[in-house]
């Protein structure tokens, strides 16, 4: 019985009309890290990865949007005997004692059902494994899932299935968008641009030291998801300001001069609308269509999901922070043009441009960079 391990990638529902930008980001991402493969096949609607080592590329190709699953899996040529004879052994090695399994089966073939494997894979995993008092369950009901999925030509019986981030594939838009990070919200909210399927630009603003290292550990752990090898990241110094409208419509006027010198038409708005008036929601959108770009609210339609995006990126520890701001009352109060537009000038002037490859020293190479330009 002729079989390899291969990596089987599972797309969202998002990248199966974008399936060609999804396996470019996994060929290139994997090249990137350095990580060797031999190919990258689209079969049915599944990317089948052929690599030496599979544990290391899953971990990698799981950092990139458009994924619903990925998992190790035995690759084997799709005959009925020859499939039902890999799930039963490669089962055999995965059930421990007293598990209860399910055999589920996915997919098409030409000539049976997946539903016949199934139900013939169940019938031998219970007579061939009465030493582990193991039982079938039910798909509601079990401890283990014992998955295998069919294309056309070859079954992939699952070794170990992980899930992914889902969304789209990075840059399978073909459009750039300008994100800004000065706090977790705003981390979020870039964090959805790189999941909405653009190739996202960065600038992130800090007040002072510390921080520069929460920002700079934010954004460490959102780099591995952009499929570049040398990331450029703007930094620059802003006012602390206790008035949470004042900072954002900030950071859009910075933006917008920002977008319109990089010719970057689009721009990303951190803003909530579940927590901020509309009022403030229409200023921010009307000073970018003002000068002529497309404001993107990343955040729209998010309500308590939000937590599941902050998890991705470690998050879940300064969410009092979101709480806080649901707590507050606004007010137009204090914000004039003019102090907003002197505010801006000045931040301007404080910009500095980092280039990073992905790595282990990031924070590290971030914070040097920024201490010695400073």
């Amino acid at each position: 019985m002729s079989d390899k391990t291969v990596l089987v990638v599972f797309p969202s529902v998002f990248s199966l009309n974008k399936m060609d930008s999804l396996a470019a980001n996994i060929s290139n991402i994997l090249k990137i890290r350095k990580q060797n493969f031999t190919s990258i096949q689209k079969r049915n609607s599944v990317i089948v990865i052929e690599t030496a080592d599979p544990v290391f590329a899953s971990s990698t190709i799981g950092s990139l949007f458009g994924i619903e699953r990925i998992a190790i899996a035995k690759e084997i040529k799709n005959q009925f005997d020859a499939v039902l004879g890999m799930i039963t052994s490669t089962s055999m090695n995965l059930l421990l004692k007293g598990e209860k399994f399910y055999v589920k089966v996915e997919g098409k073939s030409t000539d049976y059902l997946a539903k016949d494997l199934e139900i013939a894979a169940t019938t031998s995993l219970i007579e061939k494994s009465v030493d582990l008092q193991v039982q079938p369950g039910s798909e509601s009901n079990h401890t283990r899932l014992l998955y295998t999925y069919l294309t056309e030509s070859y079954a992939y019986v699952c070794i170990f299935v992980d899930k992914g981030l889902g969304g789209a594939p990075y840059n399978s838009q073909k459009e750039s968008i300008l994100c800004c990070i000065y706090d977790e919200l705003s981390a979020i909210a870039c964090l959805q641009s790189i999941k909405l399927g653009f190739d996202v630009k960065i600038i992130a603003g800090y007040s002072d030291d510390s921080d520069l290292l929460k920002l700079s550990k934010i954004i460490n752990r959102m780099l591995s998801s952009i499929v570049r090898e040398k990331i450029i990241l703007q930094f620059c110094k802003i006012p602390r300001t206790q008035n949470v409208l004042m900072k954002i419509l900030i950071m859009t006027y910075l933006m917008t001069s920002i977008a319109r010198s990089k010719k970057i038409k689009r721009i990303a708005i951190p803003i909530l609308p579940f927590a901020l008036p509309v009022w403030f929601v229409e200023d921010n959108a009307r000073v970018v269509f003002q000068r002529n770009l497309i404001p993107w609210f990343p955040l729209v339609g998010m309500d308590s999901s939000i937590l599941e995006n902050s998890k991705q990126i470690g998050l879940t520890k300064y969410l009092t922070n979101l709480e806080s701001v649901c707590k507050l009352r606004f007010s137009k109060k204090g914000m004039t043009k003019k102090k907003i537009q002197k505010n801006v000038s000045d931040v301007l002037k404080s910009i500095k441009l980092i280039s990073v490859t992905v790595g282990p020293k990031n924070v590290h190479d971030i914070i040097d960079s920024l201490r010695t330009n400073h």
